[in-house]
């Protein structure tokens, strides 16, 4: 039979083979008797896990960067910020181009046509019919004008008054102020 080795304490220690349980007993053995080892093991385990975080974080940020360089031309760090500042340069001209488009439109707009309106009335009750008709054309701060036509048997006559803030230095008829309302002019 051969010898089987001792420990420091002296106690002898067999070769456990597959038995679970005579393992765990021969590793609690182990790390008791030696103190070393014992921390050895704990160290050990602790520089596992600490492997493992780290492991994870760098999946993590080589991922952000895969996401970071994905279809860009540059190869480092530094080219893709060039790349992302000229980028944003352009971004920055091309808005101060839609923003001063947009200024010139709203000076034409406020200048336009916006609100329009048409009557058409009877000027003599007992004869003919709605011949006669008011217009009124404003653009944004309720300037413009409005133009009148009269249908008589004689002829038609046109006249036109100029609007300016939905007021007339000339006097409205019922049927030019009616089509200043519904023009959307607020008449006070």
């Amino acid at each position: 039979m051969a010898k089987e080795p001792l420990s420091k304490s002296g106690v002898a220690l067999r070769l456990v083979g597959s038995n679970p349980a005579l393992s765990a007993k021969f590793m609690t053995n182990l790390l008791i008797d030696n103190q070393i080892n014992f921390l050895f093991v704990i160290v050990l385990i602790l520089l596992i896990i600490w492997n493992i975080l780290l492991s994870l974080k760098n999946w993590q940020i080589k991922k952000k960067l895969k996401i970071f360089f994905n279809g860009k031309n540059a190869s480092d760090l530094e080219g893709v910020l060039f790349e992302e500042i000229k980028r944003l340069k352009k971004a920055e001209s091309n808005i101060k181009e839609l923003s001063d488009f947009s200024k010139k439109l709203k000076e034409v707009t406020d200048q336009s046509l916006q609100k329009v309106s048409v009557i058409r009335f009877n000027p003599f009750k007992e004869t003919g019919g709605d011949q006669s008709f008011v217009i009124a054309l404003l653009d944004s701060k309720d300037d413009g004008l409005i133009i009148s036509s009269l249908f008589t048997r004689e002829g038609t006559r046109v006249y036109t008054k100029p609007i300016k803030s939905g007021k007339s230095t000339y006097p409205l008829s019922k049927e030019e102020i009616e089509a200043l309302e519904k023009a959307g002019v607020k008449i006070k």
